[in-house]
């Protein structure tokens, strides 16, 4: 049995593809490949590999950047900015003309790999604020910022959730009064874990004063004292 993949000329000039290019893209190992204008021959020498080599033909990457669908150019202040459906920071990067410094994606675990941390922090709060901007809500950066703090200060990203931030709670009641209460508690007792009830969610569940502000504040008497000036 053999593969034949026949040839859109249309679409091969539309994209600048050369028959050269095509020769030297798809090359694979124990088969027989014959290109010519019209159609790509593929024999393998095992027939079994038929269906596997079928996947792996399909997946061959011919031309332009991995991960790009497609794209859209438009004329922005003087300028011409590219918008792309599919992220692929890396490779746009190397692409010559392309300016580094203004270049940037909205996949902010890409940004986190390619630029570093640092880089996927000012991401997160750029997002988030252009998010909030367009319903229209005015919220003080600072929250932004400290959020964004959160979501990166184990020196990757991680979500707000019970995978993320909220889920690595070292208090047992503020894990379970976020998502899955019953799991959590569960959990924590077959582990034998104990809540000190520092923090906020926790000593609301069981009704004592939050530790913050006034509520931080502890007081001590000298009882002896009073009573020698009563006297």
């Amino acid at each position: 049995g053999e593969i034949i993949v026949e040839l859109n000329k249309p679409m091969l000039a539309d994209r600048g593809v050369t028959l050269e290019e095509l020769e030297e893209k798809v090359k694979i190992p124990n088969c027989n490949v014959e290109i010519n204008e019209y159609s790509i021959r593929i024999k393998p020498k095992k027939a079994e590999r038929i269906k596997k080599l079928l996947e792996k033909v399909s997946s061959i990457h011919i031309k332009g950047v991995p991960g790009i669908k497609r794209v859209l150019v438009t004329e922005e202040e003087g300028e011409w900015v590219i918008r792309t459906d599919g992220s692929n920071l890396s490779k746009v990067l190397e692409v010559y003309g392309v300016d580094a410094t203004r270049t940037t994606t909205n996949n902010i675990h890409e940004i986190a790999k390619t630029l570093g941390i640092e880089a996927a922090r000012n991401a997160i709060i750029q997002e988030a604020k252009s998010v909030l901007e367009e319903q229209g809500l005015d919220v003080d950066i600072r929250h932004v910022m400290l959020v964004a703090d959160m979501m990166t200060a184990p020196g990757e990203v991680q979500q707000i959730g019970r995978h993320g931030v909220s889920g690595k709670k070292s208090s047992v009641l503020a894990r379970a009064a976020f998502e899955i209460t019953v799991p959590n508690i569960v959990e924590a007792a077959v582990r034998g874990e104990s809540d000190p009830l520092k923090g906020v969610t926790e000593n609301v569940i069981v009704g004592q004063t939050i530790p913050v502000g006034t509520g931080l504040v502890e007081l001590y008497m000298s009882t002896p004292e009073m009573k020698s000036e009563e006297s």
